[in-house]
């Protein structure tokens, strides 16, 4: 039987952003809660809730101070009890943000491990070195290895009273668990079950597969980047899916999964750099690590030379030989994740659509080509209602620790800060934090306050209001795509074939089941585009019905057997008993 995740459809709610219900401008959960009939009118099957956790906020809820605490921003456990309560009711499960690659420095596991010194207790729950040999603390160059931070600048902070320092991959604020100590992970999987025994269904593991280190810590390949040359380098080989990080999931799946076998939960593992085959490791049933993973290969299309902060146009062609790479070769044994946007990326009508002239068609053809692959869709907050990404005027308005740290960093290395703006503009987290645009009011329908972040200028247009009741809204569009992966196995389990695959502008593709061929054709482009309808099916004109479109009249076969397709035109047809599998 298969899985009932592969037939769900995950939404992903940034708290922050999502509701206020207090006025204070910050997203609460009894903001959640009343906006509970969207998620269900919606149809979705599982709530992704990012942190809510006790933090001091410097990377918005992703420095952890208290695994089992909310914090006050948010309400209270009450108020979460309430909400979990509120989405059981509606027959929608709810999966916590695990973060424990890191905490945040104000948690007293930290606390402890530097205040008690290299002898306390607690401190090999962090990784602490002295400086390199032969430099003082504190001087250029002395930090134990060269590696780099997400954030910009060395990935080592000095405890100027020990003289020693520690790691931390992303902010300083936000220093490394030391995975090889048993007790850390043994405290982990007490707060996992903590969680599990309140009524949680699963967890999204943040950069799960950075948890194991390769030893001893050393420097990686130098980038140039910094102060001193060679200063810097990239130490993702030394940290990205390390020896031990299959035996740690594994050990986390006897410790805290299998003490629950009656409940369907779920797992996902975010895995940035992973590739295909340690996806299909982390993912393989009989492995028992993750249900499935976040690969990050599809996003990372349109990054120049620069990294992300310097975009270039996408080739489809360089999209399908990715997601259709993952689709054959994951899917022969495990399982991905779908996805456009999140927290972490800016809005794909923007990224990769058209959010002007054709706002609407390239929303609904962008997710059509999504949903209808093989793997669990995802759907970030206000992407089912086509949000876009927000104009940024100066690095004053930029709230994105990324973000400012990357601009700071150029700057002071002698770029040219509108290019390094336009980037920003472009690729940036606020993107995908503004608030929800529920309403045309001032605040967006988010809060009667002031928003932590501005709203978009477009919510008066762009809304939930204004496309709650229209049967041509993006929201409707979703609503649809939602219902047709539950109505129909072949979404779900059907076999996938990539079609037109050398078209420039044409996303084809065909999931097969049973006898039932699923045929999804999407005009990824602003112009009308061709394909030759024997491209499409091994039977000239047996296409099927058509079961789901994001503009009236669809086209089919004209003369000479070319579809011809509108801009971003997106359709998708069902024919019984006619599939081609073996």
């Amino acid at each position: 039987m298969s899985s009932w995740w592969k037939s769900a459809v995950v939404y992903q709610v940034y708290p922050r952003s999502f509701a206020d219900s207090n006025g204070d401008g910050v997203g609460d959960l009894p903001g959640i809660e009343s906006r509970l009939d969207h998620l269900s009118d919606l149809g979705v099957d599982v709530v992704w809730l990012s942190p809510i956790y006790t933090s001091p906020q410097a990377d918005n809820g992703y420095d952890i101070a208290d695994y089992r605490a909310i914090d006050p921003r948010f309400g209270s456990l009450d108020d979460f009890d309430r909400l979990l309560a509120g989405l059981h009711e509606r027959g929608i499960k709810l999966v916590m943000d695990l973060v424990v690659n890191h905490t945040s420095d104000e948690h007293p596991w930290f606390v402890s491990s530097r205040d008690g010194g290299p002898d306390g207790p607690y401190r090999d729950w962090y990784w602490w070195r002295p400086p390199r040999e032969g430099f003082a603390p504190g001087a250029p160059g002395a930090e134990p290895t060269n590696w780099e931070s997400f954030f910009s600048g060395p990935a080592w902070s000095l405890d100027e009273a020990s003289g020693e320092y520690y790691l931390h991959l992303f902010d300083r604020k936000q220093p490394d668990l030391n995975w090889e100590n048993p007790q850390v992970r043994h405290a982990v999987y007490a707060m996992m079950r903590w969680w599990l025994d309140r009524g949680v269904d699963g967890f999204r593991m943040d950069v799960i597969n950075l948890i194991s280190k390769v030893l001893p810590l050393r420097d990686g390949a130098p980038n140039g980047h910094g102060a001193h040359p060679g200063w810097l380098g990239d130490g993702s080989p030394l940290y990205t899916t390390g020896p031990r990080v299959h035996e740690y999931l594994q050990e986390m799946h006897r410790e805290v999964f299998d003490r629950y076998p009656d409940r369907e939960l779920l797992t996902v593992g975010e895995t940035p750099g992973v590739t295909l085959d340690e996806a299909i490791a982390f993912t393989d049933p009989n492995r028992r690590e993750v249900d499935m993973v976040f690969q990050f290969e599809h996003v990372g299309l349109d990054h120049g030379q620069g990294g992300k902060f310097d975009p270039v146009p996408l080739d489809l062609r360089d999209l399908k030989a990715s997601l259709g790479r993952w689709q054959v070769e994951l899917g022969a044994v495990g399982w991905n994740s779908l996805y456009w946007d999140n927290h972490d990326q800016p809005r794909v009508v923007s990224r990769f659509g058209d959010d002007g002239t054709y706002w609407r068609e390239s929303a609904t053809a962008l997710a059509t080509l999504l949903h209808l692959h093989r793997g669990t869709p995802y759907v970030y907050q206000g992407e089912e209602l086509g949000m876009t990404n927000a104009p940024v005027g100066s690095i004053d308005d930029v709230d994105d620790v990324e973000s400012r740290g990357y601009y700071f960093q150029q700057v002071a290395a002698g770029h040219d800060p509108q290019v390094l703006l336009d980037g920003i503009r472009a690729m940036g987290r606020d993107n995908a934090r503004t608030p929800v645009q529920w309403s045309a009011e001032p605040g967006a329908g988010f809060t009667a306050g002031t928003p932590w972040l501005a709203v978009n200028p477009n919510h008066t247009w762009l809304n939930a209001d204004a496309q709650r009741d229209d049967p041509t809204s993006v929201l409707a569009h979703y609503r649809a795509l939602i219902a047709l992966r539950h109505a129909e196995p072949v979404v779900a389990d059907g076999d996938f074939t990539m079609l037109a695959g050398d078209h420039p502008h044409v996303y084809a593709y065909a999931r097969e089941l049973d006898g039932d061929r699923l045929v999804v054709v999407v005009n990824v482009s602003s112009d009308p585009q061709e394909v030759p309808l024997a491209d499409l099916t091994p039977s000239a004109g047996d296409l099927g019905e058509v079961v789901l479109a994001n503009l009236p009249d669809p086209t089919t076969a004209h003369a000479g057997d070319v579809v011809r397709l509108r801009p971003w035109e997106a359709w998708v047809r069902l024919a019984r008993g006619t599939s081609t599998a073996p």
